[in-house]
């Protein structure tokens, strides 16, 4: 019998976050078609001025998002949420709820922040701090109000960062670790770096060269509900 409840439980767990899962995508489909009407509108402008920054400068405009990379998420989640400070939750927390929006480039390149970073479908357990997609936005979800720390989910991630490392890039001569928040380098170790509500973040490493293309953001557009 307790091996039946506790077998019940973990499903019953996986399908509040598949219930969590599916809600938010039907809140961005929601979203996209409010925006499409608009994006309609600006299309052929948008057309128009692209092709005019590749005639005016060319390299710069299609530099940086010419190519991709995508660091997968670790398979074992539970020991990299261990390994973060963290521990695993039966259900998101609902003393602290924030999100914050993560963007990588790595020697020229956007890195993909990949989907359920901290969260471990089979068992229906999560961590505080968790991605649902690919957007970027990292969900902060805690049993109680403290400091989560950007360190924190990029050791979850496996993508672990210091002052001179980024995941298997480290500093050197030519290469070098910036960090940006809301539009504005930071100093300091970034691992420390406390998430607050609607952050931007941003984490560029590369030569000079590589990281001339990369156009800082200084802000995220929100979807409703975040």
């Amino acid at each position: 019998m307790a091996g039946q409840s506790k077998k019940q439980a973990a499903a019953d767990r996986r399908a509040r976050i598949a219930e969590m899962q599916a809600a938010e995508r039907a809140r961005d489909r929601r979203n996209k078609i409010l925006l499409g009407a608009g994006a309609v509108v600006i299309a052929a402008g948008a057309i128009i001025g692209i092709a005019a920054a590749v005639d005016n400068n060319g390299s710069k405009a299609s530099t940086a998002s010419a190519s991709s990379v995508s660091w997968a998420a670790p398979t074992d989640t539970d020991a990299a949420v261990k390994a973060a400070g963290l521990t695993m939750l039966n259900a998101e927390g609902t003393a602290e709820h924030i999100h914050i929006h993560l963007d990588v480039w790595a020697n020229g390149q956007k890195v993909t922040v990949p989907q359920l970073v901290g969260i471990n479908e089979g068992a229906g357990t999560i961590s505080p701090l968790h991605t649902h997609d690919t957007t970027g936005v990292v969900h902060i979800e805690s049993p109680v109000v403290k400091d989560y720390h950007l360190g924190q989910f990029m050791t979850e991630w496996g993508v672990p960062i210091s002052s001179t490392q980024l995941g298997p890039d480290k500093t050197d001569a030519t290469h070098t670790l910036k960090v940006y928040v809301n539009g504005k380098e930071t100093t300091g170790d970034p691992s420390q770096l406390v998430f607050h509500a609607h952050d931007e973040i941003a984490i560029v490493y590369g030569t000079a060269a590589q990281n001339a293309s990369v156009q800082i953001p200084s802000s995220y557009t929100w979807p409703s509900g975040l």
